[in-house]
């Protein structure tokens, strides 16, 4: 009958979203390790560049919608290259 045929028809939707939503964490899960390793070794290498690097992640992230604002001391470490630039 029609009310079965829908009911596999949702059944089956119900699985293979299940399993695409399965597979999406694990891909994020090994590029997010990958990530991590890829970070590891860049500090590793060069310190300042990572530092530097992730400060400015730090800025993008706290001032992506062009309306936030932050209110820090002067000598806040979260602007240290701002400093450097004086």
């Amino acid at each position: 009958s029609a009310e079965r045929i829908r009911a596999e028809a949702d059944r089956q939707r119900t699985v293979l979203l299940a399993e695409a939503e399965r597979d999406a964490q694990v891909m994020r899960g090994e590029g997010d390790s990958e990530a991590a390793e890829i970070y590891a070794k860049a500090y590793g290498s060069n310190k300042e560049f990572y530092t530097l690097y992730r400060s400015l992640t730090a800025y993008e992230n706290v001032f992506q919608s062009g309306q936030d604002f932050i209110l820090l001391r002067p000598d806040s470490e979260f602007f240290q290259y701002f400093k450097k630039l004086e």
